[in-house]
């Protein structure tokens, strides 16, 4: 099921392995060896591609980890102060789609104009205020490439973890292993957020119990963006939602409603698919019962959407906006080169990855507990929707949260959304409870920061700085 799923082909991707000659005029490659993980570092310096001001430093490339997996990564200093500023990765969903899209469309240096080969700085890049990593995963997506055996969120975890180690125990990287570490993600990252969290917190204990050797990831904030955490309970809103959005209106006739209960409710409908599911764990029985719930509750989500975009349910489905301007510069072979890119072709959300993700029902499956125990572990965590998108909804974005076990699950759900506004315009409404913080963002589609950059920069200075998220 969905979250970016494309119809695209998964492209073959080769591994080039040609360095430019100082002659050539093109950027050097350079290579470094991790004593941690026997990975490599391949990476460009400074291509001069996206971020053009000036001092800023950038880093694209590759980790390779292994000899058949090729991990991309775009690295971007913070503009104003990166020796002191976090450190944060941004990781969209899918599963199976780049970062690229985060990048470009959201919350990057630059985005793409509309003649596809020139860029504008964007001046609410959170590399404002953040050094920034862009990481495409699982192996497959975007310009990584080589062999993908990531069937779950649960192995992607390991892979992930793999890579941060490589760059952050290389020289290029070494400065920043002291810094907060902010895990910024969306859609899909509903579940890669909660579990990278949780199997990130166990590897640093681990480390500090001197039963591995590693970097300890000083991770201090989780942020999930129209997130895809609870199917159960996000299946569920789908019906909610397309009711009555609040404050738009009712999405579909309430002939469809009464079909879409009908799905849910009805004997072996969704809900008591979805309940097997969880009922299953992890046995040996539980991919073709999470596969089963999966497809079967599809059907509300196509019924919710209609002919709308799924990602802003103001448009209709040709997704007008943000627009795909950037795919066709990542193909542009002067781009390609400038930065290092040595896959074959750049692929948004190739099916390949999703589909190793399909197999195992993971799509299916609640990351509600683990989410609870990262907000418990005294991390940040922020949920924060923008609430014109259908696909991961704010209504049932916010039922997951106030259904999550955790200390102050009372507290949490006595506590009003408030608005709160930027410059005098009202944002978004909020819930804050001691380190946790829910936000339904205005006037937003299912990437944030593309609809709304200013109101999402602001909340990213508040999540950095630990601060409720209040009025600016």
């Amino acid at each position: 099921m969905h979250f970016f799923a494309s119809l695209l082909a998964g492209a073959v991707l080769a591994r080039a392995t040609a360095v430019p000659s100082s002659e050539s005029n093109g950027p050097t490659i350079h290579k470094f060896a991790s004593a941690i993980t026997d990975g490599a570092l391949r990476y460009v310096n400074n291509s001069g591609i996206c971020e053009t001001t000036p001092g800023v430093h950038t880093m694209s490339g590759y980790v390779d980890t292994s000899s058949t997996v090729h991990t991309w990564f775009w690295f971007f200093a913070a503009r104003n102060a990166p020796e002191t500023a976090p450190f944060t990765l941004w990781l969209n969903g899918g599963p199976g789609c780049s970062s690229m899209i985060g990048l470009f469309q959201e919350n990057g240096p630059c985005t793409v104009n509309s003649d596809q080969r020139t860029t504008t700085l964007n001046p609410n890049s959170w590399n404002t205020v953040s050094n920034m990593l862009y990481i495409d995963q699982p192996t497959g997506t975007g310009f990584s490439y080589g062999t993908d055996t990531i069937d779950s969120t649960y192995a992607a975890a390991p892979a992930i973890w793999q890579v941060l180690q490589t760059l952050l125990s290389s020289p290029e990287f070494s400065a920043y292993q002291s810094r907060e570490f902010i895990l910024a993600t969306e859609s899909y990252g509903g579940h890669y957020g909660p579990e990278f969290a949780e199997y990130f917190e166990i590897q640093n204990h681990l480390i500090t119990a001197g039963k591995l050797k590693g970097v300890q990831i000083n991770l201090g904030a989780l942020m999930i963006n129209n997130g895809w955490i609870d199917p159960l309970i996000q299946n569920k809103a789908y019906i909610t939602f397309a009711q009555n959005a609040p404050g738009y209106g009712p999405l579909v006739s309430a002939s469809t409603v009464q079909r879409m209960n009908n799905t849910y409710f009805e004997s072996n409908g969704c809900l008591a698919q979805q309940q097997a599911c969880y009922n299953a764990g992890n046995s040996s029985s539980s991919s073709s019962v999470c596969s089963k719930a999966d497809n079967f509750c599809g059907s509300l989500f196509s019924a919710a959407v209609g002919n709308r975009d799924p990602y802003d349910l103001r448009q209709d489905s040709s997704e007008a906006f943000p627009p795909e301007y950037y795919v066709n510069y990542l193909g542009l072979s002067s781009v390609t080169t400038a930065i290092g890119a040595t896959s074959s072709k750049y692929s948004e959300c190739p099916d390949a990855p999703y589909e190793l993700f399909a197999r195992t029902g993971d799509d299916a499956r609640t990351l509600l507990p683990q989410l609870g125990d990262v907000v418990d572990s005294g991390i940040r965590v922020l949920v924060w929707a923008g609430d014109t998108d259908i696909i991961c909804n704010w209504v049932g974005n916010q039922a997951a949260v106030l259904a999550m076990q955790w200390s102050g699950k009372a507290e949490l759900n006595a506590t009003p959304l408030t608005n709160i506004t930027l410059s005098g315009k009202t944002i978004a409404a909020v819930q804050n409870v001691n380190n946790f913080s829910f936000a339904r963002v205005y006037a937003a589609g299912h990437e944030v920061p593309a609809f709304q950059p200013e109101a999402a920069l602001a909340i990213f200075k508040q999540i950095i700085a630990g601060q409720p998220l209040h009025s600016v």
